[in-house]
């Protein structure tokens, strides 16, 4: 994004989504599936998730980017609460492949909304940043590090590992667990995929408020407290949830309501954190970092807790093993407060 240029390089993202997603209803063999769904929807679909909200919410705005950041990292969540429902039913009506060509024509109308709509940054709309009163008063950002540039100075500081392990147990008790195992934990019990489906639909709605509300949070409270938190509040829900599958859906949708608000309710104070700690020219390719701990965590979980329900039986362990750890991960924002606070080394990387 810093060296190609925003626009294009979301264009190209979205393009090689709509091929990959395409060629995926061909498909005949495993390997197809890993190459086309995993290597190439996971790289197109990594270039548009986490560090692009984070971009533009830097570029574009100097007051309210706490909220701004919260509303568009809340697009997650409104996808799901848009597509899940339907795609579900696409599925048990018609076939797998249906549902992929839907998606693939859902990615063709983004990809000519940002061909006519998105810029890189305000300068070329003739624009300043929002909130910015005096442009000539403020200095000229220095250009950001390059990803290897930054991540050597990065990873001296404790202030990066807390908040890359602390992403790392996000997605894994997100996107890795309950993004892909809840519809089969919910099968278990007797629950149907399209009502399932239906409550991961109902976590984005309470996601998008429950985002949008951390944006405005971050913004007026310390992020460390916030992330506290909504960890603290995350690991009760997943300890919790084994209990609440064993009485059917009608606790589910308590569930839903409460863990929905919380979803990805972290992304707004987790990238001010980044930006206070690292400088805001470089919290992008520094967030990249962080985010990448993210997907590694989501991959774990993804695949372990599958291992478990083969070898257990349920999964109850998953739950409990990923609540604790998010546990952990509450206690360490309280506890390493003072690793977070603004260093030097924000001045350091500028320098190099």
């Amino acid at each position: 994004m810093e060296r190609w240029g925003l626009r294009r390089l979301v264009l190209c993202a979205l393009a090689l989504m709509i091929c990959a997603v395409v060629l995926t209803t061909q498909m005949k063999s495993q390997w197809e599936l890993v190459l086309f769904w995993g290597v190439l929807v996971g790289s197109g679909t990594g270039v548009t998730s986490l560090v692009l909200a984070a971009v533009v919410a830097n570029r574009w705005f100097e007051e309210r980017r706490g909220l701004v950041l919260g509303m568009l990292s809340a697009g997650n969540a409104t996808g799901q609460l848009v597509f899940l429902p339907g795609l579900a039913r696409l599925v048990e009506g018609s076939g797998w492949r249906s549902a992929a060509f839907a998606v693939a024509a859902a990615a063709a109308v983004a990809f000519v909304m940002v061909w006519l709509l998105m810029r890189d940054r305000p300068e070329d709309l003739g624009l300043r940043p929002f909130g910015q009163v005096d442009d000539k008063s403020r200095t000229e950002p220095k250009r950001a590090l390059s990803a290897i540039a930054a991540l050597l100075p990065a990873v001296r500081s404790p202030a990066f590992w807390v908040l890359a392990g602390s992403f790392f147990i996000c997605g894994a008790s997100t996107n890795g667990l309950i993004g892909t195992h809840l519809i089969p934990a919910c099968h278990d019990v007797g629950i149907p995929e399209v009502r399932a489906a239906g409550l991961l639909a109902l976590m984005g709605l309470f996601d998008i408020a429950g985002t949008t509300a951390s944006g405005w949070l971050t913004d007026r409270l310390p992020s460390h407290l916030l992330l506290f938190t909504y960890y603290i509040l995350r690991g009760a829900s997943l300890l919790y949830l084994p209990y609440t599958l064993g009485h059917g859906s009608n606790s589910l949708y308590w569930f839903a309501l409460f863990y929905g608000l919380d979803w990805v309710a972290t992304v707004p104070p987790t990238v001010r954190l980044t930006a206070d700690v690292f400088g805001r020219e470089n919290a992008g390719v520094i967030y990249g970092w962080i985010g990448a701990f993210h997907q590694l965590g989501a991959s774990l979980a993804a695949l372990s807790a599958g291992v478990a329900r083969t070898s257990l039986g349920s999964y109850n362990t998953a739950f409990w093993t990923a609540g604790t750890l998010c546990f952990l991960a509450g206690f360490a924002f309280l506890l390493g407060k003072p690793a977070l606070r603004r260093q030097t080394l924000a001045t350091e990387m500028q320098m190099a």
